[in-house]
């Protein structure tokens, strides 16, 4: 049998990574300890590859953490490895969702921090196997049969095709020390009642069992692969960026709009049934056709948003207090500085030739005869109101914002000019009329 030391050395040079940057997520536990020690000598053979051990103290076990996190710091050390850690705030849910969702973001930021080329998770065959048959109980479409990628962006599994029991047997004859979670025996956790209850059933009837679950899973990539021929050429029509385009995902049928959500949530390291898929496709049917949209929840502060123009992810607004606080006051011509943007106000200079429009998305002509300063720069208020440009007599902000199709979780953003309660300028969605130039302009108001 080939040895893991080697199956790891034929990944790296699978995916040449012999001179990158690697994090590895180390939770010190027998898989990551494990890939770490290999990683640490083959070093000798591969002189610029360099390793950054990233470990997540999830912070729900108090002193038990503590002891695991100083393990692997220990242990990184003694390789003469970088370690990165971070622990989890208190009030983080407990639940395996936000667990590895918080897990994940974290492994991004070490990936940020030290300009990395990929992170390496040590996953194996049987949590595989305990994926794919997680899913199935779940409720899972073909894509979900998958099981675990070899590689996703810049996350990487080097021991995806190892099996836990030679990983055990490598600690073993290798002496080390794995941390041993006790969190993994408590059944309460759906993953760990499958591998202790569940999977030793099923072995009674298919020794093989765990085997044959891989071989699903290696066939259903296969199948995927000839949908994803047709999805590859679809995809540049439907998504600008991270957004769905609404009027593009509308033309598209059932089974399609299904597959391109389910994808879309597993890009978000969110593990949902198909019943959940369902409720979220039911929630963007109802939303596309509506020019003001509304959210659905997908995890602790992450939502996802749908009118008739996009289907976007959004974060649960946490406003710091600097933007909460945020007023700038303007006493004239000028600049100012506006958060992390500039905002100035000059004399419009005549010309031959004048055209001008309402306001753009950055700058407005307008008549600040009428006006007397200081105004203020803010965002909105209760109670603020405005007389738009073209129109007789004022209306409440939160009408004009809903009139102009502006989206919900993008209001507190927009930036104001006011005086007092009146609004003067909503930038990037118009102007007042008492500012709006009926004849010619007196100032030009932009921000940069």
């Amino acid at each position: 049998m080939e040895s893991i030391e080697n199956k790891v050395i034929e990944f790296v040079e699978k995916y040449n990574l012999q001179d990158k940057t690697v994090v590895i997520g180390f939770s010190g536990g027998y898989d990551s300890m494990c890939l770490l020690d290999i990683l640490s000598k083959i070093r000798d053979k591969y002189t610029d590859l360099n390793l950054v051990a990233a470990h997540f103290n999830h912070n729900w076990r108090g002193e038990e953490s503590l002891r695991e996190q100083e393990v692997c710091r220990i242990f990184a050390a003694s390789r003469g490895i970088e370690f990165y850690t971070k622990t989890a705030a208190g009030d983080v849910k407990k639940t395996e969702n936000d667990a590895r969702r918080a897990r994940y973001e974290f492994f991004e930021e070490a990936y940020e921090e030290y300009d990395a080329d990929a992170v390496f998770t040590a996953h194996n065959m049987d949590d595989n196997a305990e994926t794919v048959l997680y899913r199935i109980i779940k409720g899972t479409g073909i894509i979900g049969l998958k099981g675990i990628s070899e590689k996703r962006n810049y996350f990487y599994r080097p021991l995806l095709k190892i099996r836990r029991s030679e990983i055990v047997d490598y600690c073993n004859r290798h002496n080390l020390s794995p941390n041993e979670d006790s969190s993994n025996s408590n059944t309460a956790y759906r993953r760990n009642y499958i591998r202790i209850n569940v999977i030793p059933s099923l072995e009674k009837i298919n020794g093989s069992f765990k085997d044959a679950l891989n071989i699903l899973a290696e066939n259903a990539n296969n199948d995927n692969a000839i949908i994803e021929e047709y999805l590859k050429t679809i995809r540049p029509f439907i998504f600008d960026g991270q957004k769905i385009l609404a009027k593009e995902y509308a033309k598209l049928s059932k089974p399609v709009k299904l597959r391109i959500l389910y994808e879309y949530i597993q890009d978000l390291n969110l593990d949902y049934d198909y019943k959940k898929v369902c409720e979220i496709y039911d929630f963007i049917e109802n939303n596309i056709t509506q020019r003001n949209g509304s959210t659905i929840s997908l995890a602790s502060a992450l939502w996802l948003y749908a009118d008739e123009k996009s289907i976007e992810t959004i974060p649960q607004r946490t406003k710091t207090d600097d933007a909460d606080n945020f007023e700038v006051k303007i006493s004239g011509e000028g600049e100012y500085k506006a958060l992390d943007k500039k905002f100035v106000v000059k004399k419009y200079v005549e010309k031959d030739l004048f055209i001008f429009p309402e306001a753009t998305s950055s700058f407005a002509y307008v008549d600040l005869s009428n006006v007397k300063f200081p105004l203020v720069l803010r965002h909105r208020k209760d109670g603020d109101i405005i007389s738009p440009f073209g129109m007789q007599g004022s209306m409440k902000l939160k009408k004009y914002m809903n009139a102009k199709g502006v989206p919900r979780h993008s209001r507190d953003d927009v930036l104001l000019l006011c005086d007092d309660k009146e609004v003067l300028w909503a930038v990037s969605i118009g102007i007042s009329s008492k500012i709006g130039v009926k004849d010619k302009p007196t100032h030009v108001i932009e921000i940069n």
